[in-house]
């Protein structure tokens, strides 16, 4: 993925949620000041190109499944699915985070050398200057939505989830499997409702430009010609 690819379907998320461009740039640019090191992502991705990578979501049943995911060759995991794949005993490859939930859990793995993709958008930069000191530098990537400036990178995607998937994608995994997924999660509130639809769109417009068929997204695919770009739902 590169951003000409990408910033078109940015550009309707946020008008979709009513976001501000100029506030994920600005906090992108507070991201790249405060992560000292440069992670070398060829550390990720010579573990990562030809393999499965299991995406772990946090879903409320992905305890009853989390299983699954150690069959995979690596795992990335999305926010709180960290801490239930390592309760259970399995490694995690990759964090995936807008720290909004856990920091310490991402501050904690980058410290004992496994790697945190964290992300920064408009309304978290209280929480970049909190806690990206506290991170291990050399063990964090630092990621956005908006367009990318070294070392800051964009893979694509908007919610930790399929941001996970797309960074799998972009490091050459052969196979992705989903762990923990749950598009019509009912606990959820309507904002995360609406960031759930999208993800579905982003992973069915992944799974196109791959090739492949995700199972985790039967019933919920977007019925768009699969190769254009996502719609908006409007």
């Amino acid at each position: 993925m590169n951003f000409e690819e990408w910033e078109p379907v940015y550009e309707r998320i946020l008008a979709d949620f009513g976001f501000d461009r100029a506030a994920d740039e600005r906090a992108r640019d507070v991201c790249r000041s405060l992560v000292g090191g440069v992670f070398d992502v060829d550390t990720l991705r010579d573990g990562v190109e030809g393999n499965t990578v299991a995406v772990v979501g946090a879903a409320p049943a992905l305890a009853d499944e989390v299983h699954r995911a150690a069959e995979a060759d690596r795992v990335f995991a999305a926010s709180t699915a960290a801490d239930v794949c390592l309760d259970h005993g399995i490694d995690v490859d990759l964090m995936v985070t807008d720290l909004d939930k856990n920091p310490e859990t991402a501050a904690d793995l980058t410290h004992g050398g496994t790697p945190v993709a964290a992300h920064a958008h408009g309304d978290n930069v209280p929480l970049l200057r909190e806690w990206l000191p506290r991170f291990a530098s050399e063990w964090t990537l630092p990621t956005t939505q908006a367009a990318p400036v070294d070392p800051v990178v964009n893979a694509g995607g908007f919610t930790d989830g399929d941001r996970a998937a797309f960074l799998a994608d972009h490091l050459g995994a052969a196979a992705l499997v989903f762990v923990g997924w749950d598009f019509d999660d009912p606990t959820v509130d309507p904002m995360k409702a609406a960031k759930l639809r999208w993800a579905a769109r982003l992973l069915t417009w992944l799974e196109a430009r791959r090739g492949d068929r995700f199972a985790v997204l039967d019933g919920h695919r977007d019925p768009l010609e699969p190769r254009s770009p996502p719609d908006d739902g409007r």
